[in-house]
């Protein structure tokens, strides 16, 4: 729901709240992969990814799918390291 901006923030917002409940911070992804439907938008998710992780930068890798469940334009999975 909502246009892209929308999307990549609250997906980037559930990513932290998941985080957080397992006891990390954002500090501790150490890779990230961004599913993009649309590479178009990569310019617009890059500065959302930058503003949802400040001055930490783990490794990142962006791919172009052609569809996402649920009608989704933009998804993310991160490897945290916890402990």
């Amino acid at each position: 729901e909502g246009g892209f901006g929308a999307q990549a923030a609250q997906a980037l917002a559930n990513l932290r709240t998941q985080v957080e409940a397992n006891g990390a911070t954002l500090d501790q992804v150490v890779k990230t992969t961004v599913f993009l439907t649309d590479m178009g938008n990569f310019a617009a998710m890059n500065e959302i990814y930058c503003e949802a992780f400040g001055d930490h930068r783990p490794a990142r890798s962006c791919v172009a799918v052609a569809a996402l469940p649920i009608g989704a334009i933009f998804e993310v999975e991160a490897i945290v390291h916890v402990g």
